[in-house]
């Protein structure tokens, strides 16, 4: 059986104690690799005391919303709040990038908890993958021939046969990436569901997925596995040729990000729904 990966830089005890509403904390500066993000860094470390990633009260993130989800994942089990600022193309989780007044903004920021993925996925050869995923699960056909799924809703068939591109089950900090993308719903941060959504469904030709509680067990069974193989992606965690896939929210996790007033993740989900 494969194991979750530590992805924590901090042993027991090491974890700082979140900083006291309007008190400026502590705080490191991770960024991409993008000549931005590596300025913005710079900038950001001759202008203040920053501390290291091992002692900080907030990570500061420079780049785009995949560097955010690489830094959720590497401070994962530090349970320290996440800072975005945007260095990249879209940044929709992150806030605007300025060097001038970045220690009273974090002092003032909004939390927002997210709550990630657990996917235990099993492959033909009978081998268990476990991974977490902050945006969603995805399972991905392939060959040429398209995949077959068996849904199951904690433990009650509720799709005997799903041929399509695949499926994903996704967050609501997610449903505004790949799931928009496959016409899935965008979910309030706190409505407490997850979108189940079909990707480039043949048959049912009609069935655009469900909305479920988030306490639910979502589990994919792959029919003709061997003959049309399927991989499963936990955000960028890919396990391939998999037979079984359980998905479920991780009740021992909850993340933090933090936002500028006025722009919170939750307002930003909502406008979504409203923009051309």
């Amino acid at each position: 059986m494969t194991q979750i990966p530590p992805q924590g830089v901090a042993t027991v005890g090491t974890t700082p104690m979140p900083a006291a509403a309007g008190r400026i904390p502590t705080f490191a500066v991770v960024a991409g690799d993008t000549e931005e993000a590596c300025a913005g860094r710079a900038a950001i470390e001759a202008a203040y005391a920053t501390v290291p990633p091992e002692t900080a009260e907030v990570i500061v993130a420079l780049g785009g919303d995949g560097l955010m989800l690489e830094t959720l994942h590497r401070f994962m089990d530090r349970d320290v709040p996440i800072y975005g600022m945007n260095c990249g193309t879209v940044g929709f989780l992150m806030n605007e990038f300025r060097v001038e007044g970045l220690d009273q903004r974090l002092a003032d920021a909004v939390p927002a908890t997210i709550y990630p993925l657990l996917m235990r996925a099993y492959t033909v050869d009978g081998t268990e993958h476990r991974a977490l995923a902050i945006n969603e699960v995805s399972l991905l056909r392939e060959t040429r021939q398209t995949a077959k799924l068996r849904i199951l809703v904690d433990d009650i068939e509720r799709q005997p046969m799903l041929i399509a591109d695949g499926a994903l089950v996704s967050t609501p900090a997610g449903s505004t990436a790949y799931n928009l993308s496959a016409h899935g719903p965008i979910l309030p941060l706190r409505a407490g569901v997850l979108a189940l959504t079909p990707i480039s469904a043949f048959r049912p030709r009609r069935w655009r997925g469900a909305l479920l509680a988030d306490t639910a067990t979502i589990t994919f069974e792959i029919l003709e596995p061997m003959k049309r193989p399927v991989s499963a992606v936990a955000d960028y965690t890919e396990v391939r040729d998999v037979r079984r896939v359980d998905v479920a929210r991780d009740p021992a996790r909850e993340l933090t990000l933090l936002f500028d007033r006025g722009h919170s993740l939750e307002e930003r989900i909502l406008r979504e729904q409203f923009e051309p």
